[in-house]
C-alpha cells in the first residue's frame, strides 16, 4: 500500500488531503482493485471517514473528508447547494481568447465512450464554469484558474476542451501536445531522449472554501502545487515570457 497523503488539515469533524495524481478516491467500477484514497484514510483513521466529493483520478490536489456522519451531511449539503468555492488550476494548450469568461454547457456521458462526457444540446446535466487566465506561455500555454459552479464529471477538462484550449496531457480530451523544453528554448542540446517537463494531467485542485460543520465559520483550505506541476511553470516563466 502506498503511503498516506499528506494531510492538510484534520480536526474532530474533517479531514482534508492533498491527493497525488493518479491516486483514485474511491474504486472505480470499470477498473476495480488498486489502492484508493478512502481505503488508505481508512486504514489510518477508521472507518467513519467518508469523501465529500470528488476529483478526477488524473487530477492532484485538496479532497476533503468528513469523520463523522453529521459532518457530511452537512459539508455535503453545502455542494449539493452550490455554496463551496472551488478554485483549480489547469495548464492549458492553446490560449483562450478571453481574460475572464464563463463556459455553460450540458453535458452527458458519451454512449459510445463509457467513462469519457461529451457536449450535448439537451437530455444532459448543465455544467457552469468560470474561468480566469493567469498567465500565458510561448504563444500556446496558458495559466487558468477555474471555479467550477457545478460538480459534472470531467466539468473542466470537457469545457476546457470544447472552447478550443484542452488541458495539458489530458488523455481523454486534449490534443496530444507535450510541454518540451526544446519547444521553450532558444539553443536547446540534447534532443535525443527528452522527456516532457510535465508527464500527467495539468490539473490541481488547488482550494476549497466552506463553512465548518461544527464551529460553523466560514474556512478556506489550499493544497500547494506538486513538484511536477510546479517545475512546468518554472520553466514556462523562466523561457517561454518573451515568445509571446
Amino acid at each position: 500500500m502506498p503511503p498516506l497523503p499528506p494531510v492538510i488539515f484534520e480536526d474532530e469533524a474533517i479531514l482534508a488531503c492533498d491527493k497525488p495524481s493518479g491516486l483514485p478516491i474511491a474504486p472505480d467500477r470499470r477498473q476495480p482493485g488498486g489502492p484508493t484514497l478512502l481505503a488508505l484514510l481508512r486504514a489510518a483513521r477508521g472507518d467513519g471517514v467518508a469523501s465529500v466529493h470528488r476529483i478526477d483520478d488524473a487530477t492532484s490536489g485538496l479532497v476533503l473528508c468528513a469523520k463523522s456522519k453529521p459532518a457530511l451531511d452537512f459539508l455535503s449539503g453545502q455542494f449539493q447547494s452550490k455554496t463551496v468555492g472551488r478554485n483549480c488550476l489547469a495548464l492549458t494548450t492553446g490560449l483562450p481568447e478571453q481574460d475572464e469568461y464563463r463556459v455553460d454547457l450540458v453535458l452527458k456521458e458519451d454512449e459510445a465512450a463509457p467513462g469519457h462526457m461529451c457536449v450535448v444540446k439537451k437530455h444532459g446535466q448543465t455544467a457552469v464554469t468560470d474561468f480566469r487566465v493567469l498567465e500565458r506561455f510561448a504563444g500556446r500555454f496558458a495559466l487558468v484558474e477555474c471555479r467550477p459552479q457545478t460538480g459534472r464529471q470531467h466539468q473542466i477538462r470537457v469545457h476546457l476542451a470544447a472552447t478550443g484550449t484542452p488541458i495539458l496531457n489530458d488523455a481523454l480530451y486534449g490534443n496530444g501536445e507535450v510541454l518540451l523544453l526544446s519547444g521553450l528554448k532558444r539553443g536547446y542540446k540534447g534532443r535525443e531522449g527528452e522527456q516532457p517537463l510535465l508527464r500527467r494531467l495539468a490539473l490541481h485542485a488547488a482550494a476549497l472554501t466552506f463553512t465548518h460543520p461544527l464551529t460553523r465559520e466560514k474556512m478556506t483550505l489550499a493544497a500547494p502545487l506538486p513538484a511536477d506541476f510546479a517545475v512546468a511553470l518554472k520553466y514556462l516563466r523562466k523561457f517561454g515570457t518573451a515568445r509571446r
